[in-house]
């Protein structure tokens, strides 16, 4: 049978383990929403900040409340947390059963509602389920139900109430350090002047100050939720063509220039070297090239009154 509760009424609860479903209609507007518990002594706090289960801590220790994640149905869209309530230790008295939206109110959120069902029944009717409705709409967070010892025994009691400053106000209250190093902002350091001196050389540059960098503590849940990973896009090959070469233009009824070939550059004052000719085999021997400038070597002519002196016996014919 399952219990349609009002903000207040408590059902006793035979079952071993229990999942609190929280569920609501998606949609334009509508902000996400998470489920957190948070596991409190007899003092109603708290024993370490091991005792909040919420999306960056999703499982308890103890091994004993865990987050099951999201999940969209056909009524709209749940988060689930499950809570062994057999194995639960002793010197927990609660678990507070928690609804955050991030940065938006709770009056954007609609048909919200929180179901209780036997974890070790597989897809059975709700023992008990609250619809939750804001007492004023401006909630960032809010504590839907609990579940609280009674003897030897367990209890679900609707509850409904709201936090106006968000999951870090709620857990705050009950004994959680929140770290929120994630939004602090370095100052800068300040300047320093150096006054002018009357030495002639020059002054060493000013070094800067180191920063000391904050170590996060590792007992401090972080509040910020992750962002899912995007796969960033393989770089695309390029689609630029090479710029096509110009055609050469039509010469309009003149007939085309002939290619031009450089200007032989001038030897500045010296007269440009013949082209030497290859000398035939067996040829006459090649003519002397002028000098220029130089005297010409004068070849004597033959004397036409020549005559060869007279020649000895012994060249005389017999």
């Amino acid at each position: 049978m399952t219990h349609a509760m009002l903000k207040g009424s408590n059902v006793p609860l035979e079952a071993p383990a229990v999942r609190a479903v929280l569920r609501w209609t998606p949609g334009q507007g509508v902000p996400d929403v998470d489920a957190s518990a948070l596991l409190l002594g007899g003092d109603g706090r708290v024993r370490s900040d091991e005792d909040f289960v919420f999306y960056n801590q999703p499982r308890h220790p103890g091994g004993t409340v865990w987050r099951l994640g999201k999940k969209r149905v056909a009524e709209g869209l749940t988060d689930t947390i499950q809570t062994d309530l057999a194995g639960m230790e002793g010197a927990v008295d609660r678990v507070l059963l928690v609804a955050s939206a991030e940065g938006v109110a709770f009056e954007h959120v609609p048909s919200l509602r929180i179901l209780l069902h036997d974890a070790t029944v597989a897809d059975g009717e709700p023992l008990a389920y609250f619809d939750i409705t804001p007492q004023t709409g401006e909630e960032t967070a809010l504590i839907c139900g609990e579940l609280y010892r009674r003897g030897e025994g367990w209890k679900f009691r609707a509850l409904g109430e709201g936090y106006t400053n968000g999951l870090e106000g709620l857990a705050s209250d009950f004994g959680i350090s929140v770290d929120d190093t994630d939004s602090a902002v370095p100052e800068p350091a300040p300047q320093t002047s150096v006054p002018p001196s009357s030495a002639s050389f020059p002054l060493p540059p000013q070094q800067p100050a180191p920063q000391p960098q904050s170590q996060p503590s590792m007992a401090q849940p972080s509040m910020a939720r992750p962002q899912p990973s995007v796969a960033q896009p393989l770089p695309q090959p390029s689609m630029v063509q090479p710029a096509p070469q110009p055609h050469p233009q039509p010469a309009y009824g003149y007939p085309p220039e002939p290619p031009r070939h450089p200007a032989p550059q001038p030897s500045y004052g010296y007269p440009p070297a013949a082209p030497t000719q290859p000398r035939p085999i067996g040829g006459p021997p090649p003519v002397a090239q002028p000098s220029y400038g130089y005297p010409q070597p004068v070849t004597p002519m033959p004397d036409p009154n020549f005559r060869l002196p007279p020649q000895g016996p012994q060249f005389l014919p017999r």
